[in-house]
């Protein structure tokens, strides 16, 4: 096991545009060495029911999008979800967390994320509550929940996704 934490937080907003402007405080914070290593989306619910995952690409190896796209692919069926998680390396993450949170943490994850219509969906190497506190972030709900993985394997898992994920974007523009 890895010396290092990883931590989740989870903010729900009333819109997508709120939710998009603080993903912008987080990138500031990172910028400014603030945070270090993380991985964000916006998720948002659509009149249809489904939600959508809008990654947002970070520059930190395999974290693009991937870890954030897992967690909702773990606190939503794969039905509802209109942004696939590519293939089984992103399938590996979703389990990597699965085992990191208890039930109790995942019902409570997913009743936040009903509670709104974005949210703000950040996994990082830092403790991130008291830094977004610092920083003025707007969610009307959060929560911050220290994942029990290991952060090497992780990144493992991360790079593999993200590498399997880009090579489907590519033949599927062909």
């Amino acid at each position: 096991m890895s010396d290092e934490s990883v931590f989740l937080y989870l903010g729900v907003y009333p819109d997508t545009a709120t939710a998009e402007s603080d993903l912008d405080v987080v990138r500031e914070l990172h910028s400014e060495k603030v945070i270090g290593t993380y991985d964000a989306a916006v998720a948002t619910k659509e009149a249809d029911g489904s939600v959508q995952v809008h990654r947002k690409t970070s520059k930190h190896a395999g974290w693009t999008g991937v870890a954030a796209g897992a967690v909702v692919g773990l606190l939503f069926p794969p039905a509802i979800i209109g942004t696939a998680i590519v293939g089984g390396a992103a399938g590996s993450v979703v389990g990597h967390f699965w085992r990191s949170l208890d039930r109790g943490d995942i019902k409570e994850l997913g009743e936040m994320l009903d509670s709104g219509e974005a949210a703000l969906i950040v996994v990082g190497k830092d403790r991130l509550e008291e830094e977004f506190r610092r920083a003025g972030l707007v969610a009307q709900r959060h929560i911050e929940k220290e994942l029990k993985v290991d952060a090497k394997e992780l990144d493992k898992e991360l790079a593999t996704a993200s590498q399997e994920m880009q090579t489907a974007e590519r033949t599927d523009t062909v």
